[in-house]
């Protein structure tokens, strides 16, 4: 085997670990709804050592957000709220009690499309390495797209990084969902995850 493959496919399985040890981590810290200080900087630990064994960029961008949160000494209300809802979206939402994880993969467009922008309809899903939601929105109104709900007329899902990595601990979504019957009804609609829509931007 090239030594490179070998190289990449031991890289490929770090990181698989690391994002399975961070969503078993995410689902603690949010089991009881509340993020506290302590919560916060064990986390910040944790993204830290990780963050030093190989240049995972969901870890890398989480650890920035987080960083952010506490650089001031002042974890205030408002953050507390922004990391619980990010955590959940990374473990893909609250888990009850006896609630049994789903597993399928992703059902992505393969070939992956090359994406265009001007007067491109896109939709949004999941949480995203890119920033909230809204800054995702922006960059394609930049390039002259347009964003908004999943309708007939939406050209282009695009499902969160978050979503992608922890796709297997996490139950589709209903935007994914209805994506995939609308292809599946012919329907022109093209469903990638965020690292291909990010290569065009």
């Amino acid at each position: 085997m090239d030594e490179n493959l070998k190289n990449r496919l031991g890289s490929d399985r770090i990181s698989s670990r690391q994002i399975d040890e961070l969503i078993g981590l995410a689902r603690g810290l949010c089991a009881d709804g509340v993020i506290n200080d302590a919560e916060a900087e064990l986390l910040q630990s944790w993204l830290i050592a990780n963050s030093d064994i190989i240049d995972q960029p969901i870890i890398r961008d989480l650890l920035d957000r987080v960083s952010i949160m506490l650089a001031d000494g002042d974890f205030s209300q408002d953050e507390r709220i922004e990391l619980l809802e990010l955590l959940q979206g990374l473990t893909g939402g609250r888990i009850e009690p006896g609630e049994l994880l789903k597993s399928s993969d992703l059902p992505l467009c393969s070939p992956k499309p090359t994406l265009q922008f001007q007067g491109i309809r896109y939709c949004f899903t999941g949480t995203f390495a890119f920033g909230e939601r809204r800054r995702c929105e922006e960059a394609v109104h930049k390039l002259g797209g347009e964003t908004g709900s999943l309708t007939r007329h939406t050209r282009v899902l695009v499902i969160g990084a978050y979503a992608t990595q922890s796709w297997k601990h996490s139950s589709m979504g209903n935007k994914i969902l209805k994506a995939v019957e609308m292809r599946e009804k012919g329907l022109p609609i093209a469903i990638v995850d965020e690292n291909h829509w990010r290569s065009f931007l």
